[in-house]
């Protein structure tokens, strides 16, 4: 089975990254928005890249020089991938609505 090339985005290595998303707060705030944007960035290259994979793995199994499984596997990778890009924009989101009501 082939490996993903996005095999950095975990579920553990995403936490880390937004953990540290606050950093040094020495640094100052834009730090941290280029931080977040970094790590965005990477989420949603990730997503992509995986998508390409599994649809790789799906035009080889269709020409008869893929494997099957490799072909679940690539899309199963591909839509949890989705799913925990879309659960990470949706609490930022959520995050953002609540600073947003918030008086001053």
């Amino acid at each position: 089975m082939t490996t993903s090339p996005i095999q950095h985005l975990n579920a553990g290595n995403a936490y880390s990254a937004g953990m540290n998303l606050g950093g040094n707060t020495a640094t100052g705030a834009g730090d941290s928005v280029t931080s977040f944007s970094s790590v965005l960035k990477s989420a949603i290259s990730g997503a992509i890249d995986t998508g390409k994979t599994a649809e790789t793995q799906t035009a080889m199994a269709l020409s008869g020089k893929g494997n099957i499984s490799d072909v679940v596997a690539s899309v199963e990778e591909a839509k949890l991938t989705v799913q925990g890009v879309t659960a990470i924009r949706d609490k930022f989101v959520g995050a953002y609505k609540e600073v947003m009501s918030m008086t001053v």
